[in-house]
C-alpha cells in the first residue's frame, strides 16, 4: 500500500507545549502515524508517515486548534514508510538557533514563491533588476546532495554556526537581493528574520523551502537532490526517493 508523507511547520505563540505535545502524540498513535514531531514555545515542525486517509484525518482533527489551521504542508509518496517509530517532543525551539531576541512566531520575513523565483533565475535578476544571491541555509552534508545551481553554500556542521560563517559574506552581498532558502522552509524563515536583524539588505526566504519548489516548478535551477530527515535520504525535483540513493543502498 503506497506510503503518504507529510512536511509541515509553523511559527506561532504555543504556551501549553507539554498539553500539544500529548494531543499530538495520541493523534498520531490513533492513526497509526510514525515521524516526528517537535513542538516549542515558538511553533510546532513536523515529518508524519502513514496511510492516506489517516494522514488527512490527523491533519483535519490538528487542525481544530485554530493555530494549527490551515497548515501548509507538502507532500510525497514512497513505497514504505520511511521512519521506524513515532517521536514526539516538547522543546525549546523547533529549530535551534539560540538567539534569544529573535521571535519568528512575531511575523514573517518577506517571502517569494517558487514560480516567482523560477522567472527571476531565467532572467538572473528580480522585478527590480538587482542581482540574485540564493543562500542555503542547510549544512555542508546536506547541500552535497544538490543545491540550486550557483548558491552561496557556507561551510557549516549545524544551524548556529550561520551568522559567523555568513559574515565573512556581507560585503559581496550589499546591493544585491538575499533569497535564503532551504528543505522545507524553517530554517531559511529564521535565516532571513536573523539576517534582517543583523541589517542585511533585501532580504527574502523561498516559500516552502525545496520541497515546496519541487512541488510547484520542478527542478529547474537546482542541481542534484534534496536530503531529507528519514530512511529515503534524498528526494528528486519529482519528489522520489532518490535513484542514486536507491541504487548506493542496493
Amino acid at each position: 500500500m503506497p506510503v503518504l508523507n507529510i512536511a509541515a511547520y509553523r511559527f506561532v505563540r504555543i504556551a501549553d507545549g507539554d498539553a500539544v505535545a500529548a494531543r499530538v502524540r495520541d493523534l498520531c498513535e490513533e492513526r497509526a502515524l510514525k515521524g516526528s514531531v517537535l513542538v516549542a514555545p515558538e511553533g510546532i515542525n513536523l515529518f508524519l508517515a502513514g496511510d492516506g486517509q489517516g494522514i488527512d484525518s490527523f491533519l483535519q482533527a490538528l487542525a481544530e486548534d485554530p493555530r494549527f489551521a490551515d497548515l501548509a504542508v507538502k507532500y510525497s509518496d514512497s513505497d514504505s514508510v520511511p521512519f521506524r517509530r513515532l517521536r514526539v517532543k516538547n522543546k525549546p525551539e523547533i529549530i535551534t538557533f539560540r538567539d534569544a531576541s529573535l521571535q519568528p512566531e512575531s511575523g514573517r520575513a518577506p517571502t517569494v514563491e517558487p514560480m516567482v523565483l523560477r522567472e527571476w533565475l531565467r532572467r538572473g535578476r528580480d522585478e527590480a533588476g538587482r542581482d540574485i544571491v540564493l543562500l542555503d541555509t542547510r549544512n555542508a552534508q546536506e547541500a552535497a546532495h544538490g543545491s540550486f545551481a550557483g548558491a552561496l553554500s557556507l561551510p557549516i556542521d549545524k544551524f548556529t554556526d550561520l551568522p559567523e560563517a555568513l559574515e565573512t559574506h556581507r560585503d559581496s552581498l550589499r546591493g544585491k537581493t538575499i533569497v535564503s532558502f532551504c528543505t522545507g522552509g524553517i530554517r531559511c524563515e529564521k535565516a532571513a528574520l536573523w539576517m534582517q536583524q543583523a541589517g542585511y539588505e533585501n532580504v527574502l526566504q523561498l516559500e516552502g523551502g525545496i520541497l515546496g519548489y519541487f512541488e510547484q516548478v520542478g527542478g529547474e535551477g537546482y542541481e542534484g537532490d534534496c536530503f531529507v530527515f528519514d530512511e529515503r535520504i534524498a528526494l528528486d525535483p519529482q519528489l522520489r526517493p532518490s535513484r542514486r540513493i536507491d541504487e548506493a543502498a542496493a
